[in-house]
This record gives structure tokens, sequence and C-alpha cells, in this order.
């Protein structure tokens, strides 16, 4: 079974062909952040014509890549959330469109969910049951996975996502967008001798809450001067604060559950001191930790194909409506 994946979430355009037996065809991804980062953030409005722009062009390209013609394709998956409004719709609309075209059922994919299914596209990947932390710009969650579709919500942020507090954290710092990565990089040059929080980690719950480390940041930044070393030490001090309270409460989920499985996923993942900070942890507990690579740690197609495939084959599919919804708690999930 082929199918054409489609996610268009938020600021990147991914294109990806799975097939059931084969595996991963070919993808592609096209990021706006050049286009963005002239205005320091995503502008949804330029997002969605983005989309409208590079979509179609990219199916074409895609098709081309795998040495398929669009009769080829068994199925369409695409991202209807959550995400921006606009640019969901953009997807929904063009994947409803060609299933309707090519007379194949289309599905509609929770983007967390794509995130979540990310490490099953490598060569050795996970077993059913693990214990699942998502990071990214707009969610962080502890979910408890038995297997596809059959998820439960351990614990979330009750205010910032971490990736959202290291976009804010860099822009207190006086760094372009996007933030995250370009904090990462000037942390390497800082000494972590700043103690800050680990917040919720003092008591019990998988919850998370990062909105009081900006509070601490920007404080912080406020005494104790504005040189680069100074910025520098601060970032340092910040990402570690984050790694070491993902790191708490991820081994609080693995030993509240008896699981020894634990996937990390989201653009977030690809952190490097949360990678190191997570691979220390597991190694303590006796467990095993999977990671996408890292070009499918942020958004791409080729999750969405993936996890699309998986709810085909089992019989799932949209009917003719457009279908998006920009919030959709993943505990909502069929």
């Amino acid at each position: 079974m082929y199918v054409l994946g489609i996610e268009t979430s938020c600021d990147e355009t991914g294109v990806a062909i799975y097939h059931s037996e084969q595996g991963l065809c070919s993808h592609i991804l096209y990021s706006q952040i050049a286009m963005h980062s002239e205005y320091g953030g995503v502008v949804p409005e330029l997002a969605s014509r983005d989309h409208i722009r590079k979509l179609v062009p990219l199916i074409k390209q895609c098709l081309q890549e795998s040495q398929l013609p669009g009769s080829d394709i068994n199925g369409i998956a695409y991202t209807a959330g959550p995400g921006l409004m606009g640019a969901l719709l953009v997807g929904a609309a063009t994947a409803r469109s060609l299933a309707w075209a090519w007379q194949v059922p289309a599905i509609a994919v929770h983007h967390m969910e794509g995130h979540l299914l990310a490490p099953m596209l490598e060569e050795n990947p996970p077993e059913f049951p693990f214990v699942a932390l998502l990071i990214s710009g707009g969610h962080t969650l502890l979910v408890q996975v038995e297997g596809i579709g059959r998820y439960q919500l351990l614990g979330e942020s009750l205010d910032d996502a971490a990736g959202e507090a290291f976009d804010k954290t860099a822009k207190m710092l006086g760094l372009g967008y996007p933030g995250g990565p370009k904090l990462s990089a000037l942390a390497e040059q800082g000494i972590a001798q700043i103690k800050f929080p680990r917040p919720m980690t003092d008591r019990p719950g998988l919850d998370f809450s990062f909105s009081g480390l900006k509070t601490f940041t920007m404080n912080t930044i406020n005494a104790s001067g504005k040189t680069d070393q100074d910025k520098a030490d601060v970032a340092a001090a910040f990402q570690q604060a984050v790694a070491e309270t993902l790191s708490i409460k991820c081994k609080r989920a693995l030993q509240q559950t008896g699981l020894k499985r634990l996937v990390i996923a989201g653009g977030v993942s690809a952190n490097k001191q949360i990678r190191a900070s997570l691979t220390q942890m597991v190694a303590k507990e006796n467990a095993q930790l999977y990671f996408p690579r890292l070009e499918f740690c942020t958004d791409n197609g080729a999750m969405i194909a993936y996890a699309g495939c998986q709810r085909l084959m089992a019989g799932q599919q949209q009917g003719l409506e457009i279908y998006a919804r920009p919030r959709w708690p993943i505990s909502e999930l069929d």
C-alpha cells in the first residue's frame, strides 16, 4: 500500500510516500524559516500562502523521486491538527481533493501521533508498550503507548511547552529566529554556574511547567550583566534546567508505569543536552532510549505518511469533508 503523507501544520511543508512493506520511498521537506526570520516568528498568513505555493510542486517532485504515477497511490494522509488553522486547511484541502480525483481513501492524522510514531521509521524501532516524551514548540507531553491509537496521557505542560520556553528565552537574550537552536549553540559557549529551578520536580505527578523558568531567566539577565559571556552562561544554565527537569519526569514515568522503553520525539528532541541527559538517566534505570533521526525530529511528511498508513490498513478513513482541528488533544484521538 502506497500512502502519500502531507504535513502543513506550521512553517514546514512536508511531503512523503510510504509503502506498507517497502518502507519509506521518498520524502521532501521545505522550511519557511528564512521567510519568517525577518519577523522574529511565524506569521500564520504568510505560512498559509507559502504552503499553497510549495505543496503541489513538492508532491509532484516526491512522486517523481519515487518513480510512481499518481494512479499508484493507494491512500493519502494529511495533518489535520493541532496547528495553525490556515496552514492545516491548505494541506487538508489538497489531500482531500487529490483523494477524490484519484478515488482513494484519505485519513486525517493527529500531528503529535505522527511525532510519537516517527521512531518507527528507523531500522530498529521500539516495541510496544513504551513511554513517549513529545517535546516541541507547542507541546510537552508524557504518553503511555500500548499500541497505535492506544495512548494514555500521563502528564503535560500546564503553561508553556519546552520549545516555547526555549524560543522566548532566546528572545530575551537577543537571539534571532528560530530561537531554540540558536540558544543551544550559545549554551555550548557558556558554563551552567547559575542555579536555575527545576519546576514541579519537588512534588508528585508528571505534569510540567516552564513559565517560571522564563521569569527566573529574565531576572537573572537583568541582574547578571549584559556581556556575551553572561548571556552564554544564562543559556547554558537554562538549557541544563530544562534537560534535567525532563529527565526527572521521564524517570518518574518509567518507574510509575514499570516500562523499560522510552521514546523521545518532536523538534526539541534534537537538542544535544536533552539527549545526553536522558541517555544517562535510562542507563541508570537499565532502560532503552529511542530517538527518531534528526531529520524526522522536526515536522515532516514521513511521520504523517507512516501514521496514516497504519490507520488506513486498519480500515479507518475520512469522508468527503475537509477535516481540520487547530486544537486537538491527543486524549481525544480514536
